[in-house]
């Protein structure tokens, strides 16, 4: 299934995890992906291996998005090599853990700078692309979290929380464009980071999940596909929770 032949997407935080299932989701269903890494260039480099070795088309493109100059040079990089720009899924994302009292200021600010404004800075950046070509679909990686909250991670949910909120305001506002966003809030995916919970914590998230098991990065590179795609040609502002029946929200 090619449903995004001749589409060109970025991905940002996509050497591993969810991300690296993102790139390359959209990759196996035809598009020419552009892989943003911040420091994993081995991990980054074996991402766009595997789509060239399928038949694909991807560059790595080092990036940290924290940061407006360079996120202005990662979509610089993404059109000297592909010329637009179609998809864009802000997925980079760092983790600062502490109790509310607990927490410093840096930890509050690096998770804020990278999972908020970052997706800001690469949105506001492609907007003004899709604008004129009067399409896109801008495709933010929000969080269960960002709806129930989760102690110890004030920062997170609320630099999650407010992808949602931007993500809704970006819809308003480039609609009449042909431009379409929307979020994906997954729940308790096992990737790296999980896999370091004890197994008291693992067996409780599953207790927690209707279907009774964690889900995996393909299962929200699933639903990012979908959302790319002309399948989704009506959908914009809404928040899709892949989380297996954890929230029900």
């Amino acid at each position: 299934m090619n449903r995004l032949e001749g589409r060109v997407a970025l991905v940002t935080g996509a050497s591993r995890g969810i991300g690296a299932a993102v790139a390359l989701r959209l990759a196996a269903e035809g598009a020419s992906v552009v892989v943003n890494y911040a420091g994993r260039a081995d991990a980054a480099a074996a991402v766009v291996d595997t789509i060239e070795e399928a038949g694909g088309s991807a560059i790595a493109v080092q990036a940290d998005v924290s940061d407006p100059a360079a996120a202005g040079t990662l979509v610089q990089e993404a059109l000297a090599r592909f010329e637009r720009i179609d998809i864009l899924v802000n997925n980079a994302g760092i983790t600062r853990d502490g109790l509310l009292v607990r927490m410093s200021d840096e930890d509050w600010r690096s998770v804020i700078d990278t999972n908020l404004s970052g997706a800001f800075y690469l949105s506001r950046s492609v907007g003004k692309l899709m604008m004129k070509q009067r399409s896109g679909s801008i495709i933010n990686m929000a969080s269960v979290v960002g709806i129930t909250g989760n102690a110890g991670q004030v920062n997170y949910a609320a630099a999650k929380a407010g992808l949602i909120g931007m993500t809704k305001s970006i819809a308003r506002e480039l609609a009449g464009r042909g431009v379409r966003a929307n979020a994906v809030a997954p729940g308790f995916i096992a990737t790296e980071m999980t896999s370091a919970l004890p197994d008291t914590v693992r067996a409780a998230a599953v207790a927690s999940i209707a279907m009774g098991r964690l889900g995996t990065p393909d299962d929200i590179a699933a639903a990012v596909a979908f959302l790319a795609s002309e399948d989704a040609a009506y959908i914009t502002g809404q928040v899709i929770a892949v989380d297996g029946g954890m929230t029900f929200a």
